[in-house]
């Protein structure tokens, strides 16, 4: 990883875009069917060898020693990457870059983490593995016998140089994803309960029904289980493989998929994946929205699979998600509290109480106005001395960021005492969410 001194202020600003978690989420296609990613949380430096069974294509990974293989989690990365290229290039984005540039933060909220000091040490590890992981495949290799990249080419920590605070990161994409989610077709939506999905196995399953299964029709598709077992990239015995299939299929638990066991001619069982709109997951569709779902389009989903992306239904809050904006700001030391205004009697009496409510504003517009010029989007040495005793374990500039994210939607909310709002906001979030802190 490298440090960099970031551009202005004001390009600063115009270079990180709000994606965060409402970001429709979309994973490149080609890295849903083939075997690119280690499916075990250990550290895996043994390569991946995997030939289709048409002899036509071949993929071949290998991890560096120091890191280890690039994992099925890792990718999540590569589909909040792709993600945000498509959302661009939907948006009619002329040059849509091969670098991005990022907020840590909304990341791991887009893909379901926590927002802890200990989730961007993961990160970081985790960019390691896909800058260190090498690649090798004729798949969309045109002219040239092979193609040989890794995930990503680079990555930088942006830091303020006069107070070394974070300021985001870029990520550097190979050219080879770049292109692969550009392409006509390149990419598909996946269901934002893939990122609740805890086995490495069961994950890499839900990816390779949402590629083959996902406009399949009513009979779905199905795969014999030695095939799949190649596909899969697994270490270990093909058994254990087929026994751990067979287990997945018992409980039949992927989000917006139904999965069945048929035996083969060669007594081999097949195992068949079909789509089933509102089994689980962000997938699940309301019956009063059933009629809205059918209309849907994805605009950057296309080819053989395409289908119109699932529709939310209530709405569902992962670990990542839980941190929850409090709903009043902390009044000044010795401002006198704020009562509850008097129903109107008439009137009359309606539009004294206005009156007295458009003077507190004015007051109040006063009063902000003087405060924030002092200390507004920015902790005092003393605030995080204080936080760090009373709230530890937690990104404090990240949780700035998402304060101030807060207090900007609405103008209600604008303390008049910036440095104790964000204390008393940080102190109920970490009395609702440190218990996420265990893990």
């Amino acid at each position: 990883m490298s440090r960099q001194k970031p551009e202005t202020a004001s390009e600063q600003f115009d270079m990180f875009l709000p994606y965060i978690a409402e970001l429709p989420l979309r994973d490149q296609r080609e890295m849903m069917e083939r075997p690119f990613f280690s499916l075990a949380k250990s550290k895996r430096v043994k390569p991946i060898d995997y030939t289709s069974p048409d002899g036509k294509l071949w993929v071949h990974v290998s991890a560096n020693p120091d890191y280890g293989m690039a994992t099925i989690w890792d990718a999540d990365i590569l589909i909040y990457c792709a993600s945000m290229l498509a959302d661009m290039s939907r948006r009619g984005a002329n040059d849509v870059p091969r670098k991005l540039h990022i907020m840590p933060y909304d990341l791991l909220r887009a893909i379901g983490r926590p927002t802890t000091g200990r989730a961007y040490e993961l990160l970081g590890q985790a960019l390691d593995r896909l800058v260190s992981t090498t690649i090798k495949t004729n798949i969309r290799a045109e002219n040239r016998r092979e193609a040989t990249f890794s995930w990503l080419d680079g990555w930088t920590q942006l830091v303020d140089e006069r107070t070394e605070r974070s300021r985001g990161m870029t990520l550097e994409l190979s050219n080879w994803f770049w292109e692969g989610v550009m392409m006509k077709g390149g990419v598909l939506s996946i269901d934002r309960a893939y990122f609740d999905i805890t086995g490495g196995r069961e994950r890499w399953l839900y990816r390779v029904a949402r590629k083959h299964a996902g406009g399949a029709g009513e009979t779905g598709f199905a795969i014999s289980m030695p095939v799949l077992f190649e596909k899969s990239g697994a270490e270990g015995q093909y058994r254990r493989f087929k026994f751990e299939m067979l287990k997945l299929a018992e409980k039949d638990e992927l989000p917006g998929y139904a999965l069945a066991v048929e035996t083969a001619k060669d007594g081999e069982p097949l195992l068949r994946m079909r789509r089933v709109d509102g089994k689980g997951g962000a997938g699940a569709v309301l019956p009063e929205a059933a009629a809205q779902t059918q209309t849907q389009v994805q605009a950057h989903t296309e080819g053989d699979e395409a289908e119109a992306a699932p529709a939310p239904a209530a709405k569902r809050v992962s670990p990542g998600k839980r941190a929850a904006a409090p709903k009043a700001e902390i009044p000044p030391r010795g401002a006198t509290p704020r009562r509850a205004a008097p129903q109107p009697a008439g009137e009359d009496e309606e539009a004294d109480e206005q009156e007295v409510v458009d003077a507190r504003k004015l007051i109040r517009s006063t009063i902000v106005g003087l405060s924030d010029a002092a200390t507004r989007g920015f902790m005092t040495d003393e605030t995080m001395t204080l936080l760090r005793r009373e709230c530890p374990g937690w990104d404090l500039h990240a949780l700035h960021a998402d304060f101030e994210r807060w207090v900007a939607a609405s103008p209600e909310r604008t303390p008049a005492d910036w440095q104790r709002a964000f204390v008393g906001w940080v102190r109920r979030h970490h009395e609702k969410n440190r218990r996420m802190l265990r893990g």
